[in-house]
């Protein structure tokens, strides 16, 4: 018996595949490039009109991806996609991405295990209405061609992560990560950042602070007298932010 389920399994597996050519599932698809194969079974497939999904793509099992919850938040879209992935991207196993406005990976984006991306978030100002019927502003993301998104990462509306960046596991991404870099904790924030060469320097948290407070003394003598917010904090001796945090 045992043995029967699991060949019925592999069957199911083979012809619930989507891939180009596969069927009218596979027509659902803004554009699904060649070689591309979203795996059985998803975990949640939804608003494929306004996906644009790249060659060579693995999308692995019990993965979401979505444009929308439901067919009232899909209704005046336009023609335009707002989940874009890029060539030879890896979104693996219960991986979730959820667009509402825009989302973008590029070329050779990896995702390890369950990372989580949205382009937005639930509100929560309105005391008579539970938080989990209000929807937060819409914020486009974008992640770098080349990029590895580690397990777990979550990645929060707004955010735009640069090219060949590591985001560690476990990381939350809230802004923006500059390309050539190594980035990790909640929120993440650079650890390693490419010099030149073959060299990638450490980051330390009192490095990256010294850092950021020499560019604001930088910033504030540029302006008149050297004022401004940035020169006044500054020249008060105002403690500097952490910095990295993204």
């Amino acid at each position: 018996m045992g043995e029967a389920v699991r060949r019925s399994w592999e069957v199911a597996g083979k012809y619930g595949a989507i891939h180009p050519g596969s069927g009218r599932r596979a027509e659902r698809f803004g554009r699904l490039g060649a070689g591309t194969l979203i795996t059985f079974p998803t975990a949640d497939l939804f608003g494929e009109r306004w996906m644009d999904i790249g060659e060579e793509v693995l999308v692995s099992p019990h993965a979401t991806l979505t444009v929308g919850y439901g067919p009232e938040q899909v209704e005046g879209l336009g023609p335009d996609p707002h989940l874009v992935i890029g060539d030879r991207c890896v979104i693996n196993v219960g991986c979730v991405i959820l667009a509402h406005t825009s989302i973008t990976l590029g070329d050779d984006v990896w995702l390890g295990r369950n990372v989580f991306i949205t382009d937005t978030d639930h509100g929560y100002t309105d005391l008579d209405t539970p938080i989990g019927r209000q929807m937060g502003p819409l914020r486009p993301v974008s992640i770098g061609s080349g990029s590895w998104l580690g397990h777990g990462v979550v990645v929060l509306s707004g955010s735009n992560i640069g090219r060949h960046v590591v985001v560690a596991a476990g990381s939350v991404v809230t802004g923006d990560v500059p390309d050539r870099c190594v980035v990790a904790g909640a929120p993440a924030r650079v650890v390693k950042r490419h010099v030149e060469g073959d060299v990638w320097e450490r980051v330390t948290a009192e490095k990256a602070a010294a850092d950021r407070l020499a560019a604001r003394s930088t910033n504030g003598s540029a302006g008149s007298n050297g004022a401004g917010s940035n020169g006044s904090a500054a020249s008060n001796g105002a403690a500097p932010q952490p910095d990295g945090a993204v």
